[in-house]
């Protein structure tokens, strides 16, 4: 792990909308919190002793997915006990472990095999294994829906994508992919429906990912959903930072494995792919100035890596979904691309260079807002779109500005813009 030397530089923008707090679970009753404290820790005589309650246990990758597996070989039973219908699977999604033993376990639904979209729930258990509470999505009952549609409804479900992909811009003229066939419930009545997702480009040169839900008897369009997610902030360049790199042949690279192998590539002014690994044959990156490419990289490895360790070292999570595993960072994307986003189909950030390539959009709480969109992808899985869409955006703002807070970086001090 070496340094890298940077001068600061400002870049404006404008940050997207936003509001509230992203949840994994509700916990019924209240308990007082100690940080990094225990049960037991001394208190001042005739004071209470503070529980930890709900702050998050430090789970290794290994425990969380012990727990997972534990969960996933109980769906049977819990459903049962949730009074769910025969044609009702539960599928685990994630599990959070309190302090106190509370576990929180989220669950994706199916019907007659077909994904439920909106009818995740999450079951809150006693340290006993005991079900304290239970909060839906959506308290609608999935029964007597029929999974036939007509022979035209993934041709309809298309032309209605591309119809609402072209009215935000794009230009593509296909789906990625067939529709899929899904049961709606996210709002009122279970519907039969597909999903079909759209690609290519927006208006702006982000990429595109809308999701479109049609009715599968009607062909209407129910709903639809940006599934890539955008943040644009303040660009500041750190100072003097120290980067995780390692080694390859005779070369440094930037990759971190101290942090689930967090690897950082100059897509050089490319649009897709990864491009190339920053490589070189020292261990000193960028100069401070926008003209030097590693500059950007050594921006983007160190946000992530301040990023992992604020996730890992507050909230006991290992890496974005929890696993262990890095996501990875893209630098230099396409043409004076005001922006930076983060994509869920590839688990990694992206970073536009800014207005004349002059302004690289690699702040550290850019760095934070982006990693934080997939961390809430991992967890609360909330749509881009209307509340959810604000939720998930405003989430991202407020965990981008605690990373910043977190990294107490005197060239970049924490603040609320």
């Amino acid at each position: 792990m070496k340094s890298t030397h940077r001068r600061n530089a400002t870049a404006t923008g404008a940050l997207l909308a936003a509001a509230a707090l992203l949840t994994v679970g509700v916990q019924a009753g209240s308990a007082s919190a100690q940080p990094g404290g225990s049960a037991n820790a001394a208190a001042p005589k005739g004071q209470p002793v503070r529980n930890p309650g709900a702050l998050p246990a430090q789970l290794t990758p290994s425990q969380r997915a012990d727990l997972i597996a534990k969960a996933q070989a109980t769906t049977a039973a819990t459903a049962k006990e949730l009074g769910l219908g025969a044609q009702e699977k539960l599928v685990v999604r994630d599990v959070v472990k309190d302090q106190d033993g509370t576990t929180h376990t989220r669950y994706e639904r199916t019907y007659e095999g077909l994904p439920v979209l909106g009818g995740d729930l999450v079951v809150n258990r006693t340290a006993a294994d005991r079900t304290q509470s239970v909060s839906k999505a959506s308290n609608a009952q999935l029964q007597g829906i029929s999974t036939a549609a007509p022979a035209d409804a993934p041709a309809a479900a298309s032309a209605k994508a591309l119809d609402a992909a072209k009215a935000a811009g794009s230009k593509a003229d296909k789906a990625d992919a067939a529709p899929r066939k899904i049961i709606w419930m996210a709002k009122g009545v279970p519907t039969l429906a597909y999903e079909t997702v759209i690609g290519g480009l927006q208006d702006d040169g982000t990429p595109n990912q809308l999701h479109v839900i049609t009715d599968a008897k009607t062909g209407a369009k129910l709903h639809q959903w940006q599934g890539i997610e955008t943040g644009v902030g303040n660009t500041h360049y750190s100072g003097q930072v120290t980067l995780g790199t390692s080694k390859s042949g005779s070369n440094f690279v930037l990759t971190d494995t101290g942090r689930g192998g967090h690897k950082t590539y100059n897509l050089n002014h490319g649009t897709s792919g990864t491009g190339s690994l920053f490589s070189q044959t020292t261990d000193t990156w960028g100069n401070g100035a926008n003209s030097n490419a590693a500059t950007a990289g050594a921006d983007a490895a160190y946000g992530a890596g301040v990023t992992w360790d604020f996730y890992k070292n507050v909230f006991g999570r290992a890496g974005i979904r929890g696993d262990g595993v890095a996501a990875y960072s893209r630098v230099h994307y396409g043409n004076a691309y005001v922006n930076a986003f983060w994509d869920d189909s590839c688990f990694c950030m992206t970073y536009g260079d800014g207005t004349n390539n002059n302004d690289p959009l690699t702040s550290l709480d850019v760095a934070g807002h982006e990693m934080s969109h997939g961390v809430t992808a991992a967890t609360a899985g909330l749509e881009y779109s209307a509340e959810s869409g604000g939720l998930n955006e405003a989430t991202s703002d407020i965990m981008g500005t605690s990373v910043e807070f977190y990294a107490n970086n005197p060239s970049d001090p924490g603040d609320y813009l």
